[in-house]
């Protein structure tokens, strides 16, 4: 057989590389012509005022404008109207200051409990509400212009125009700027069922405004946001209809712990409504009605105040997107790829405004890739991790989670075992009276790998901690049972339930031998 030249490996070999990767060059060098035929329409300055424009101060904005800072950055942080966005202002901070102050009249309604005679608590309900904003003032200065100027971004308030994607006009003065950052957020969505708007509504935007109690109170919305508000204001002593047109409440959970949550709502004075889909809303001799459909039968509901909270719908009109030709999702969000970059490569997105999440914690997690990529590329970028996403829905018991829960293990076919831990067996959850709720453990079959964690219980959210860093670094089970945990401490569930699986995978064959070692030493 003749022998074929070195040189002639070298150009077979090439060309077959090239040929395996032919679709993979090509794709990526259309993408390039696009991005400069895209970019070639806008005549780019021959120098920029700022590194970056960021619009929207909410938690994206926020820490896009700190990282840029940071890293020595000139930054510009444009809000048109208060600075921490929903989140202080409409979102966690205040409905945490709620649910704290109905959690204190829980706590005096179970005064026998814990041995008290008697606890009773007179309110003001205005006088409640009012905490709320006295709360909200206290956590200001952490978002504040004052905070933020002295950290090196330049704050300006005013509505934001995209001209270009290198130029932002606010307040008739035009920002050149090499790289933008959307971070508009998101605001609630109110489905258009007739009578709503001429009845009158409240979303998690507006409620903050009242001051006089609602007796009879509607939430529309069986997700975090209805389910929080619902128990808040039940205990604050509205009488509350809970309104779902799913078959059940917190959907996104498995469903003991939808059955879990409900129960507590039913015991606690709420009507809890599933499959009910609201149709109308009628006014009928000055009183407001709400009509559901139930199974093909007409539900009438009786209220003085609607709380509308079915999802919130990202902010992505009327600053020049549409303008520009940046392509919006079918979800209704920027579309970005897992740069976060939109399709015009210079102009990024993070928060609710971007997806898939709508936590504050997401919204920062994002921010970081968003600045570094907006500022580092082309020389550096980098993917945003989603792999590890945990969440808190504040009801109490408080439900987090982290990973998959059992339903969506089972949807997506994926092998699992179940470890579970119930609180009523933690020595400080029954000193504390709260001796209800779970530590959930999913993990690889036969391994300690953690797959999901659901927990359900008294601080829940910050239990789930431990599981988070243990599934981002590949920390298993095995080395939370191994860590020292303070006793007692609601904290200890998180070792229980480890050495719950650890009993479950004991080396059966091992522990035969041990026991006859044992009897031998014995004599």
């Amino acid at each position: 057989m003749k022998r074929i030249p070195n040189g002639r490996y070298t150009a077979l070999i090439l060309s077959f590389a090239l040929l395996g990767l032919f679709p993979l060059v090509a794709k990526k060098i259309l993408a390039i012509v696009k991005e400069r035929q895209t970019m070639s329409r806008f005549p780019k300055p021959k120098r920029f005022d700022y590194n970056l424009v960021v619009i929207g101060a909410g938690s994206a904005g926020l820490v896009s404008s700190y990282i840029a800072a940071a890293v020595k950055a000139k930054v510009a942080l444009i809000e048109k109207h208060k600075m921490g966005g929903d989140c202080l202002n409409t979102g966690c901070v205040p409905s945490k200051a709620l649910i704290r102050s109905a959690k204190m009249l829980a706590y005096g309604r179970r005064a026998a409990e814990f041995g008290l005679n008697k606890a009773e608590a007179e309110y003001d309900f205005a006088a409640v509400m009012e905490r709320v904003q006295q709360i909200i003032h206290k956590v200001e200065p952490h978002d504040s212009i004052e905070r933020y100027t002295g950290l090196g971004v330049e704050c300006l308030t005013g509505e934001a125009s995209i001209t270009s994607p290198y130029t932002v006009e606010v307040g008739g003065r035009v920002l050149t700027t090499r790289s933008i950052i959307i971070a508009t957020g998101a605001s609630p969505f109110v489905p258009p069922i007739p009578g709503l708007v001429e009845a009158g509504y409240l979303t998690s935007d507006t409620l903050w405004e009242l001051r006089e109690k609602p007796g009879r109170l509607v939430v529309l919305g069986g997700g975090p946001i209805g389910s929080e508000l619902t128990q808040a204001f039940a205990r604050l002593g509205c009488q509350v209809t809970q309104v779902e047109m799913a078959p059940r409440i917190m959907l996104r959970e498995d469903p003991e712990v939808s059955t879990l949550i409900r129960e507590r709502f039913e015991a606690e004075g709420v009507r809890v409504l599933t499959d009910h889909a609201a149709k109308q809303v009628v006014i009928e001799n000055g009183e407001k009605i709400l009509r559901c459909e139930h199974q093909g039968a007409q539900v009438r509901i009786p209220f003085d105040q609607i709380i509308v909270a079915v999802g919130r719908k990202p902010h992505v009109k009327g600053f020049g997107l549409e303008e520009l030709g940046v392509r919006v999702s079918e979800r209704g969000t920027v579309e970005a790829d897992a740069f976060l970059r939109t399709n015009i490569p210079n102009i990024l997105c993070a928060g609710d405004v971007a997806g898939p999440y709508q936590f504050t914690h997401t919204a920062g997690h994002q921010a970081w890739y968003a600045a570094v990529n907006a500022l580092f590329s082309p020389f550096k970028s980098f993917a945003v991790d989603y792999r590890v996403i945990p969440w808190c829905t504040f009801t109490d018991p408080e439900v987090a989670r982290v990973g998959l829960s059992e339903d969506e293990a089972r949807q997506q076919q994926v092998p699992f075992e179940v470890t579970r831990y119930p609180l009523d067996e933690l020595d400080r959850a029954i000193a504390d009276g709260e001796a209800h709720g779970w530590v959930k453990i999913l993990t690889v079959p036969g391994k300690d790998r953690i797959l999901g964690v659901t927990i359900v219980g008294p601080h829940a959210g910050d239990l789930l901690a431990e599981y988070v860093l243990a599934m981002k670094h590949g920390i298993g089970l095995n080395k939370i049972l191994g860590t020292i945990h303070v006793y007692p401490t609601l904290a200890e569930a998180n070792k229980m339930a480890a050495g719950v699986w650890k009993r479950e995978h004991a080396p059966q064959q091992l522990l035969a031998w041990v026991e006859k070692f044992h009897a031998w030493r014995r004599g």
